[in-house]
């Protein structure tokens, strides 16, 4: 006998999370995204079909493969992915599950999707992002792109939030996340406990030279003779 998987009809398609990194067409008319993984050399827009990345005439996803789109249930979950060192420049979507899916644990593994809104983290000094910048990497005929503030541009080729968002088209919503938000360094700026802080700093850096001071003194005695 042949198992065969309950099967879902929703009325309504269901969401997903996943992240990618944010693409521009060379000639920066097209804006999309491409995976962060299996299947990462094929930018994608923001609807999008799945196809077999192995070249297999199967339809995406099949149970005896592990093609199509990915995403999870939680976007607590796909946060998580951004913490580790190659995905910090990456973008969190929020996705529709179209058409085909197998449902997992944490996730699917589907056939259509629609990517509804894209959160762009900080820049990577901290700040918010107010565009998304020429990252130094791509894929034949697009660039990648990471967050970017204003500061930080450079002279780079980049876009802003807004016209990635009119560029990838098809109601795709682009904002920003939180980021450190910026200081004022004038003295003039500084209350009593930032004053406080920085003569706290101060001391511990003047204890640190005359502690090494010190030692080179007791170094200098000890080879007299």
């Amino acid at each position: 006998m042949r198992l065969r998987l309950p099967e879902e009809r929703p009325t309504e398609p269901p969401t997903g999370y996943k992240i990618a990194h944010p693409v521009l067409s060379h000639d920066g008319t097209r804006a999309g995204f491409t995976g962060v993984s299996l299947g990462g050399a094929l930018p994608y827009g923001v609807v999008a079909d799945a196809s077999c990345v192995y070249g297999l005439r199967h339809q995406a996803p099949h149970r005896r493969c592990d093609c199509g789109f990915h995403c999870v249930h939680d976007r607590s979950t796909a946060e998580a992915l951004l913490c580790t060192a190659e995905h910090r420049a990456a973008v969190l979507l929020e996705v529709s599950v179209i058409g085909r899916y197998l449902r997992f644990e944490r996730g699917f593994r589907y056939a259509r999707q629609r990517i509804r809104a894209a959160t762009v983290g900080p820049c990577i000094c901290g700040t918010v992002a107010s565009a998304l910048a020429d990252a130094g990497w791509g894929r034949p005929g697009w660039r990648a792109l990471a967050p970017s503030c204003a500061g930080c541009l450079r002279g780079r080729t980049s876009v802003s939030l807004a016209s990635f968002a009119r560029l990838a088209g098809d109601g795709l919503r682009v904002v920003a996340g939180t980021g450190a938000v910026v200081a004022d360094v004038s003295a003039d700026g500084l209350g009593v406990p930032e004053l406080a802080a920085e003569a706290a700093l101060l001391q511990a850096r003047l204890d640190w030279f005359q502690r090494q001071l010190a030692k080179l003194g007791e170094r200098g005695k000890g080879g007299e003779g």
